[in-house]
């Protein structure tokens, strides 16, 4: 009786849980994974079992957290593998063409579907001013990730810049790769498909630096994103008059580092786990925060969306708008930045977020020449003043982006600048501190971390890779006993998951 009922309990924890996907700081996901790894390395010298083993791992975590509409996956590996096959086999530059829009009216057309038809439907009842009842569409968690990811496939192939593959199986493992399926990086292929020919091979660095980004991840999701989240940021967010000015500047900041910490917590873990097993991802952070314009901030946040944007949407634009010159790029970069807002999500604080974006980046170029004589005018131009001024502006410019981009209306931005403006009270910052100390702490401790120079970082890290095996051990469990003290009933799932 006991049996059977445990047998059922183990089944209720691994079939597919609605709102309840598998991520990575779940006891769960550690127990599963510890099992893949077992497996994993058992078949390490059989590589077909062991690439069939990491494909249906993958894409049993991919069913855990969306349902049957897993089989999606298995429709876009199936429609981009041919893609990319009939590209490839035509000199015919109409045929390349008409597979490209072929592939691209199917991936853009599924992943329109399930993101933005009640987006769209809901624009069309506001016009007309009738009522709206949105339709009961499943979003499948992590479609904008490997729509992206197989189409960057497609068009590396469109361009002349990758071969494509002969196998279905790889292609399969670069589509499902369990790591990054969900939230990213957007790996590309050309740098992905060449390691599924190796023969594993982690060294103690690698080792070392895998346990390492899986603990800073942990800490950076569970420890201070989740944990400001609900004990902070998202009660302000969700009333801002009933908070001070100080209190509503202080979420803000808040909100920063939680989407940071949560976003870039879950790349480290991407990365650390991939690495457990062999593969090597693209960075995907590299101190945001201390970045001294717009531009310098996308080429340090989510930077493997950023690339994918420049090179498949911008230059295209560029060359398209060439002959405006500086007008040309300026129209390439606000449609860019306006697509990026809408993948991010089917609602206009994301298109609002986009356009920001967009229009800092567009004037940037436009007064890019008058700014620099100003510079040089005043002698501060490339000097450590200057950084720190940029630094400290951009900051802000990001705050109030992300300001916009978490708001669920308007309204809560125009109430979080009244109350900032109208009702600051910079008083209330000590009681603050002495009634949330944690939080306080926290959000210091975040900030501190981000900008502490990258060198301290890499000689953690190193000194970490000459830590015996048992102390890496050690270490790890204390981590993982940290993040369960800091773990709240209800989980969090990654912001990005969303997207």
């Amino acid at each position: 009786m006991l049996f059977n009922f445990d047998l059922y309990k183990i089944y209720e924890q691994l079939k597919f849980i609605p709102d309840s996907p598998l991520i990575f700081s779940t006891s769960l996901f550690l127990i599963l994974f510890f099992f893949f790894l077992l497996i994993y390395n058992l078949f390490i010298k059989n590589k077909t079992l062991r690439l069939a083993w990491l494909i249906l791992f993958s894409f049993y975590f991919y069913y855990k957290s969306a349902g049957y509409y897993a089989g999606i996956l298995i429709v876009s590996a199936a429609v981009n593998f041919l893609s990319g096959k009939w590209i490839a086999s035509t000199e015919k530059f109409s045929l390349k063409k008409l597979y490209l829009l072929l592939a691209l009216i199917i991936n853009l057309g599924i992943l329109s579907y399930f993101k933005y038809t009640n987006f769209i439907l809901q624009i069309f009842h506001d016009i007309t001013n009738s009522q709206f009842e949105p339709l009961d569409i499943f979003l499948p968690i992590g479609i904008s990730f490997y729509t992206f990811k197989s189409l960057n496939y497609v068009f590396d192939i469109y361009f002349d810049t990758l071969k494509p593959t002969n196998s279905f199986r790889d292609f399969c493992v670069y589509v499902f790769f369990f790591p990054n399926i969900l939230a990213g990086p957007i790996d590309r292929a050309s740098d992905f498909l060449p390691q599924i020919d190796k023969e594993p091979f982690i060294s103690k660095e690698d080792l070392g630096r895998a346990i390492f980004l899986i603990i800073l991840g942990l800490f950076k999701k569970v420890v201070i994103a989740d944990y400001i989240s609900i004990n902070f940021v998202d009660r302000v967010f969700d009333f801002p008059l009933r908070y001070t000015g100080i209190e509503n500047l202080l979420a803000i900041y808040g909100y920063v580092l939680q989407v940071y910490c949560d976003f870039s917590g879950y790349s480290d873990m991407a990365i650390g786990i991939s690495l457990m097993f062999g593969f090597r991802l693209m960075e995907n952070f590299n101190y945001p925060f201390k970045a001294t314009s717009i531009a310098n901030f996308w080429r340090r946040w989510h930077i493997s969306l950023s690339k994918w944007l420049l090179d498949y949407l911008f230059r295209p634009l560029q060359m398209k708008y060439r002959n405006l010159r500086v007008y040309g790029n300026m129209i390439g970069i606000f449609i860019t930045f306006l697509i990026c807002g809408l993948w991010h999500g089917a609602g206009w604080n994301y298109i609002y977020w986009g356009a920001m974006h967009g229009f800092m980046m567009s004037f940037a170029l436009l007064i890019q020449k008058p700014k620099t004589k100003f510079y040089n005018l005043l002698k501060i131009n490339n000097t450590k003043f200057l950084t720190i001024i940029q630094t400290i502006i951009t900051f802000h410019l990001v705050a109030i982006s992300f300001m916009i981009f978490r708001s669920s209306d308007i309204q809560t931005v125009f109430d979080m600048f009244s109350q900032i403006f109208t009702f600051f009270h910079g008083e209330v910052f000590i009681q603050f501190i002495e009634r949330l100390p944690l939080i306080s702490g926290l959000i210091f401790l975040g900030y501190l971390f981000h900008f502490m120079p990258s060198k301290l970082e890499n000689m953690i890290i190193n000194q970490f890779a000459k830590t015996p095996a048992i102390g890496k051990i050690i270490i790890l469990v204390i981590a993982i006993w940290i993040a369960a003290q800091f773990k709240t009933a209800d989980i969090q799932p990654f912001i990005y998951f969303q997207f």
